[in-house]
């Protein structure tokens, strides 16, 4: 495996995405994992990532010198330079210039990072600092514009290191960097497959539950939580209790469809829970998305702890969660900023009864979904697009109420069934309408009205960490636009949002 210690990039998932591509397991630790920890998973490689901190200042994260003495080779990234140069002794001062955005890489020495590339390549900076002086031990083997040492590598060829990002698209050769990498560089015979993290996980979720202990999954009705399923009830058999909470927030057929589907094709008893009316009674007059999250995740830890009660004793509760979920929700991998809490990471409460069982944590979408069919999923379960835990509750911009849940819905489905009429479920990354909190004037039947807003989002993405808005047919929006205003009573007026990700997210809350 190769090992990435996080400084706290925005990217850092990136790399991890880049080296599984590469059929190569890789795991993503905090910056500050204890040498002996480190020692114990005994990578055959270390990713230093990038992070938004300057070497300047006082607080910077640090790293411990004895990772660079560690007789494995190791890939520094932007941050990550620097911190490999300065433990060298190198001299970093603050550019004369600073580099954000495209620029033009050249080559200057052989080396096994570059093998197979040109020596002009196109690569994306993003660095305030530079390396200006090496010390005897590191020699320039690249340079760019304002970078006389772009990339570095020690006398005996087992550090590196990058001033540019490898792992974005915006590099276009990054991701033949990084396999030269984990291939030439550290041996890496890239084998690795979704059968051999089954296999893992199957013994690592044994490992952790026990031989007798029960666990209490949380389905939802949505990919990830089905995946993770289905990977515990290969591990622990019958001793998986899965309880669908149907908290009202759900889109149009969900919960039948769930019903239906999942539990036919899984063979896995599910229980049905209707806690619609308590949801609502716990949202209603709340406004701020942080605290319909929070709401939300309180209530159905409630649930989930009365299932378990019913039960008996159930120590565990199972979840969906993904590696996205947790790097908008927390600084859980480093000190990277907070984007927002998912409601099964930043919105549970402190305390539980419950532990947590989270098998997919580390994973991406589109690992998910292979997961799924190596478990024998069918493709209505893998395919669908992701839905967000609190559901309809954060595509409701303002008060969620039992009326306003009735619109969106109707609009929604009008929304589903245009997209799939027009052949581009398996095309975009989600497509969905929200309800926003006021009103305009319109004309309906030569009468005036004032009615709601609904806004329609339809993006593309790889694994939902960025997007680009969905440049959809005007014939499209204009069908969809129609049918609402039509046959939604309570909606006057369609817009379309056109932001990618950066700078907004996916959903609006």
């Amino acid at each position: 495996m190769i090992l990435i210690l996080d400084f706290g990039s925005q990217y850092t998932q990136l790399i991890a995405r880049r080296v599984r591509e590469a059929r190569v397991y890789c795991e993503i630790h905090p910056y500050d994992l204890p040498l002996e920890k480190i020692r114990a998973l005994n990578p055959r490689g270390i990713i230093l990532s990038g992070g938004p901190a300057s070497a300047y200042e006082h607080d910077a994260p640090k790293l411990a010198p004895e990772v660079l003495r560690l007789d494995v080779p190791v890939l520094g990234i932007c941050y990550g330079m620097y911190l490999i140069a300065l433990s060298l002794g190198a001299r970093s001062v603050g550019a004369m210039r600073r580099e954000y955005g495209p620029a033009t890489l050249i080559i200057d020495q052989p080396d096994a990072l570059f093998e197979g590339l040109d020596t002009r390549q196109q690569v994306w900076m993003s660095h305030g600092d530079q390396v200006d002086q090496l010390p005897p031990d590191l020699r320039p083997i690249a340079h760019s514009d304002n970078s006389p040492c772009a990339a570095i590598r020690s006398r005996d060829g087992r550090l590196r290191a990058i001033q540019f990002h490898p792992e974005v698209a915006h590099t276009p050769q990054g991701a033949r960097m990084l396999r030269n990498f984990v291939y030439r560089i550290c041996g890496e015979p890239g084998d690795w497959t979704m059968a051999n993290f089954v296999d893992s996980k199957v013994a690592a979720i044994r490992a952790q539950v026990g031989p007798e202990e029960r666990v209490l999954m949380a389905l939802s009705g949505g990919v990830d939580s089905a995946v993770a399923a289905a990977l515990i009830h290969r591990a622990i058999g019958a001793r998986l209790h899965c309880v669908f909470v149907d908290n009202g927030l759900l889109r149009a057929g969900d919960r039948e469809r769930m019903e239906q589907a999942f539990a036919r094709q899984a063979g896995i008893e599910l229980a049905v829970v209707d806690g619609a009316a308590l949801f609502l009674q716990r949202l209603a007059g709340v406004i701020d998305p942080e605290q319909k999250r929070r709401i939300i995740g309180h209530t159905f830890i409630d649930l989930f702890e009365r299932e378990a009660r019913a039960l008996g004793h159930v120590r565990y509760l199972g979840q969906g969660t993904l590696y996205p979920d947790v790097i908008e929700s927390v600084a859980a991998r480093g000190p990277s900023a907070k984007i927002k809490s998912h409601h099964n990471v930043g919105g549970l409460p402190e305390r539980m009864a419950l532990e947590l069982l989270e098998p997919l944590r580390e994973l991406f979408k589109d690992e998910v979904r292979a997961l799924g069919l190596e478990l024998g999923l069918s493709a209505q379960i893998v395919e669908r697009e992701p839905f967000p835990g609190p559901g309809l509750a954060v595509r409701i911009v303002g008060e969620v109420t039992a009326e306003r849940l009735d619109l969106l819905r109707q609009a929604d489905l009008i929304v589903m069934e245009e997209i799939a009429a027009a052949g581009l479920g398996t095309t975009l990354w989600q497509a969905f309408g929200v309800l926003l909190p006021l009103k305009t004037v319109g004309v309906m039947g030569d009468g005036r009205s004032y009615e709601s807003v609904l806004a329609l989002r339809a993006v593309q993405s790889q694994d939902g960490m960025t997007a680009d808005w969905a440049r959809l047919e005007a014939g499209l929006l204009a069908r969809i636009s129609s049918r609402v205003t039509n046959e939604v009573r309570g909606i006057n007026r369609v817009v379309y949002d056109i932001t990618s990700k950066p700078p907004a997210t996916i959903e609006w809350e």
